[in-house]
């Protein structure tokens, strides 16, 4: 028997997600900018990690780190790293994550990838390592921001900071740095314009 498109009998496994739920992490989805005062529970904060932790990274290497900032004292300390532009829309956001990545991320690979000896092609190659860390870290921010969407939580990815400044405040012993940062929160869709247009199809892909 057929499956149609869409159908629930489709399984677990290779079934398409419904439009409702497409519409909430893709199309109706936005970057916001402008927030509403409700606060996010720190056991939010833990179920988005245990769904963006599951995305693929190459021998589950997972150098992500996430730096939850919730409170006046550590936006305080995060302010000073932020563009101008981005002071107002970070300060009110009920939530500042740190999108860091680990530079020692292959001491864990004896747990994160048993099968095989996966450290010792790591360590001391420091090319490797860092083109490794930020790839992974890049692919986990972004499962993180879907992770969220899907929890019913609002995103404001931004890269307008000093990263020397975050990880001097931050991260001072070196192990950690920063990648991107992300606000979390309830965002107020009042103060949202248009949607920037996207590259069509045939603008950005080839078929070989």
């Amino acid at each position: 028997m057929q499956t149609s498109v869409g159908s629930s009998t489709a399984g677990t496994h290779g079934a398409i997600i419904p439009d409702i739920a497409l519409d909430q992490v893709f199309r109706e989805a936005r970057t916001l900018r402008a927030w509403l005062p409700q606060p996010v529970p720190v056991e939010l904060l833990r179920k988005v990690y245990d769904l963006a932790r599951l995305g693929p990274t190459s021998a589950n290497t997972s150098p992500a780190r996430f730096v939850f900032i919730t409170t006046p004292q550590a936006k305080e300390r995060l302010r000073p790293a932020l563009a101008p532009l981005n002071v107002d829309k970070t300060m009110s956001a009920p939530v500042n994550t740190i999108i860091a990545m680990d530079t020692h991320f292959y001491d864990h690979l004896p747990k994160l990838f048993p099968h095989r000896d996966m450290r010792s092609l790591f360590a001391g190659n420091q090319v490797l390592i860092d083109e490794t860390a930020f790839r992974n870290s890049s692919l986990q921010g972004a499962y993180f921001i879907l992770a969220a969407r899907s929890l019913g939580l609002d995103c404001g990815p931004m890269s307008g900071f000093d990263a020397a400044k975050v990880n001097a405040e931050f991260f001072p012993d070196g192990r950690w740095k920063a990648n991107f940062l992300c606000n979390l929160g309830y965002g107020d869709r009042t103060q949202l314009g248009s949607r920037d247009p996207r590259l069509e199809f045939e603008e950005a892909c080839l078929v070989l």
